[in-house]
Formats: C-alpha cells, sequence, structure tokens
C-alpha cells in the first residue's frame, strides 16, 4: 500500500500532481482544501468556523483537520490502494498524527514530496488562479499572509520527515509533464529503492 504527502507552499502545484499521482496508481486522494471548501460552501457549522480563518491566510485548527483525514482513512481504508495527502499535514502536530492514525491501520507513510517552487512563481500562480477560480485567498494581501504562515508553520514539516528518512524534493517549475515523470522517479525509488 502507497501513502504518499505531496507537501508544498500555495501554489507549488500539490493538487495538479496529486490528481495525476492518485490516478496512475490507484490512490484516494485526499486534500484538506477540498475538503474545508466543500464544508464552507454547504455552510456547516465546520465550514463557517474555518472560512474566517482560511480566506484571510490562516490555517483550521490541527485538531478539525485530523479529525476529517481520520473519518476519510477509516471511509476508505478496506477498498483502497493507498491515499495522496494532498494539503496535509501542515505542521509537525499533524504530522506525528498521521503516523500515529496510519500505524493505528497497520500502514506507514511511503514517502514526503515536497514541491519546490520559487515565491515569485508562486505568487504569479496564485494571482492566475484567481482570475479563473472565484477563490477568495487568491489575492495579493491574502496570498503573501499565506506564504508567510506557511513559512512559520509548515516548513518545520520539512525537517520532521527529513530526519526520519522519507523526504524527496522536487522543482516543480517547469512543465507539468515533466515534473510528474520526476515524481513518479521518486516515488518508484521510494518503493523499490532503484
Amino acid at each position: 500500500m502507497l501513502n504518499i504527502v505531496i507537501f508544498g507552499a500555495p501554489g507549488s502545484g500539490k493538487g495538479t500532481q496529486s490528481k495525476l499521482i492518485a490516478e496512475k496508481y490507484q490512490l484516494v486522494h485526499l486534500s484538506t482544501g477540498d475538503m474545508l471548501r466543500a464544508e464552507i460552501a454547504k455552510g456547516t457549522e465546520i465550514g463557517k468556523k474555518v472560512d474566517a480563518l482560511i480566506s484571510n491566510g490562516n490555517y483550521a485548527p490541527d485538531n478539525l483537520i485530523v479529525s476529517m483525514i481520520e473519518q476519510e482513512i477509516d471511509a476508505h481504508k478496506k477498498n483502497c490502494n493507498g491515499f495522496i495527502f494532498d494539503g496535509f499535514p501542515r505542521t509537525v502536530a499533524q504530522a506525528k498524527a498521521l503516523d500515529e492514525l496510519l500505524e493505528k491501520h497497520g500502514k506507514k507513510l511511503t514517502v514526503m514530496i515536497d514541491l519546490h517552487v520559487e515565491e515569485k512563481l508562486l505568487i504569479d500562480r496564485l494571482l492566475k488562479r484567481g482570475l479563473t477560480s472565484g477563490r477568495a485567498d487568491d489575492n495579493l494581501e491574502v496570498i503573501k499572509k499565506r506564504l508567510e504562515v506557511h513559512k512559520q508553520k509548515s516548513l518545520p514539516v520539512l525537517d520532521f520527515y527529513k530526519k526520519s528518512g522519507r523526504y524527496a524534493s522536487v522543482q516543480n517549475s517547469s512543465t507539468i509533464e515533466q515534473n510528474f515523470e520526476q515524481i513518479v522517479h521518486l516515488i518508484e525509488f521510494s518503493i523499490c529503492g532503484f
């Protein structure tokens, strides 16, 4: 069973690459951003609570995110080849919780792939996406806040995975196809060791 984390700053291509990986390896794609936006669209209590946070560039609380992921793992664990975690974990606490959730089911994380993109390109990508997405968080003020929050809260996650030998990195600034080819190579290496 494959269990992969796709990590990167907002605009790094996590969603795009996660969909391709999920299709190639027949994995369940779990995007915390998609889950939270769905809750907001439905007008649920959770949606109302997180809307103000994420539309201003902040993260939803760890316990809420971990609970949502746990429900999804439980719902899909019997009928899948594994999971691609897109936008999760974003904090060290979430990374530790993911290890515990997987261990509870006798599984482990295969690899965490860091999609590295220069900040100027991230901002350009997000501004372009904002023109078509309708997402409230794709404007320059919120983008800058999101990138700052990412640096403060998410970058320590890289060290967590580096220390455990489950870290791999891709410079995600060429074409989608070229980046995907590099990612597949990293996944295959993580599985086979060559």
